[in-house]
């Protein structure tokens, strides 16, 4: 089982929708992930919307790729790229880190995500 970035044996991020490279719910990557999806994050509306406007829009449904659209809260396993775009933006999503793969630190700093984990209920 892979390493998340805290260290500790990986966490399924999400089963609804489904999310990840393997469509298992698991941020986990292999050499086929050219966009290497390792960062379990939650969907904020800013986010999405700046998804959109980068050409990738996670919220319109795509039956043909049975894929349902996102919305706010909805947790989904994003290209490292792509979260390290909208942190410099300022719209970086919140993160859960017991699911972000260890290999998103070879792109983003460990401070970085803590800074924007979800927080505890």
């Amino acid at each position: 089982m892979p390493t998340n970035v805290l260290g500790t044996p990986l966490k399924c991020c999400c089963k609804k929708p489904v999310t990840g490279f393997f469509r298992d719910g698991w941020c986990r990557t292999s050499a086929e992930d050219r966009g290497l999806h390792v960062i379990c994050a939650e969907m904020t509306r800013e986010f999405l919307e700046f998804s959109r406007a980068q050409g990738n829009d996670l919220s319109s449904p795509s039956p043909q790729w049975d894929f349902p659209g996102l919305k706010a809260g909805d947790r989904w396993c994003l290209c490292v790229a792509r979260w390290k775009e909208a942190l410099a933006a300022g719209c970086a999503p919140p993160v859960v880190l017991e699911g972000c793969h260890t290999l998103a630190l070879e792109w983003v700093e460990l401070d970085e995500l803590k800074a924007h984990a979800v927080k505890a209920a």
